[in-house]
């Protein structure tokens, strides 16, 4: 039994299923992967289920009995009905806390956030001189990715630079198979915040190297601005996390989605795929432009 199903929780699903264990899924939210955009969070659950993994949302887990590694059960609420949950070992994957209790950092004039993270400015530069911190302790998106920027931070601070955290793209990526990757604003994000955009889907299966290759589960996204800069882009597929750079430059830069599309890309490759995706978009009026 798993008991979150984000991240972490999903892609150790997979893995245990795939060697051989019975798995259950528990998540409190109405789906899985709440912070993606909807048909998203379904193909994912369907890639699960189809493996045989059990999917249980909108379970509101009160306690935990038992032994895991021996029998355990979670009591948890679905549908206004008390239900009981039992498997043989139990994985909890509800996210990170900081370790900071007792390390006696207030001793070295060195503070601490509500949460428990060691407070630090952009510069990663903590309230005590001469000290610094980085990656999970110092509140950094809980990645391996970031914590390397981190440190690629304070070292050329520590060289007399000027950089900083602000700003800074997050990539994310599920190691599911196929990947989820995404980099920018999904349609939860941008209707969230109220950002205008346009939409280009376009399904892996049109790839044509995922034809040679059988892997044609997904689709590819992008949402574009009015000044046709690229806000956010999403991959469901196969190597989906090395399509994120060529996006990222291009979203870095301020370059126009036409920097793509105009791209003449090796065939047949996946990235093949980003030049079908912003080939679709279509062109504003010039009335919506000048708005």
């Amino acid at each position: 039994m798993i008991l979150g199903g984000s991240y972490v929780g999903l892609e150790l699903a997979q893995a245990m299923r795939r060697l051989g264990s019975r798995v259950s899924v528990c998540e409190r939210e109405e789906r899985l992967l709440p912070r993606e955009d909807c048909d998203i969070a379904e193909a994912i659950r369907d890639l699960l289920q189809e493996e045989g993994i059990a999917i249980i949302t909108s379970a509101d887990v009160s306690r935990v009995s038992g032994r895991s590694g021996d029998s355990v059960a979670l009591h948890a609420v679905i549908g206004g009905t008390q239900n009981i949950i039992e498997g043989s070992h139990l994985l909890v994957a509800l996210g990170k806390t900081p370790n900071t209790v007792g390390l006696g950092l207030e001793h070295a004039g060195i503070k601490l956030t509500p949460s428990g993270y060691v407070s630090v400015n952009d510069r990663l530069e903590t309230t005590a001189p001469a000290v610094w911190a980085m990656g999970d302790c110092a509140g950094s998106p809980a990645f391996t990715h970031m914590a390397f920027d981190d440190f690629r931070i304070v070292r050329d601070n520590l060289r007399g630079g000027q950089r900083s955290t602000a700003g800074r793209q997050v990539p994310f990526c599920l190691f599911t198979e196929p990947e989820l990757a995404r980099v920018g604003l999904n349609e939860v994000d941008a209707e969230r915040q109220g950002v205008d955009y346009r939409l280009t889907e376009y399904p892996v299966s049109s790839i044509l190297r995922t034809r040679t290759t059988g892997e044609t589960r997904g689709k590819l996204k992008a949402l574009i601005g009015k000044d046709d800069r690229i806000l956010g882009f999403t991959a469901f597929g196969p190597r989906a996390g090395e399509l994120l750079p060529p996006v990222q430059i291009a979203m870095r830069t301020g370059l126009s989605y036409h920097a793509i599309e105009e791209l003449i890309v090796a065939h047949p490759t996946y990235a093949e795929g980003l030049v079908s995706l912003f080939s679709n978009i279509k062109p504003l009026p010039l009335d919506a432009r000048a708005g």
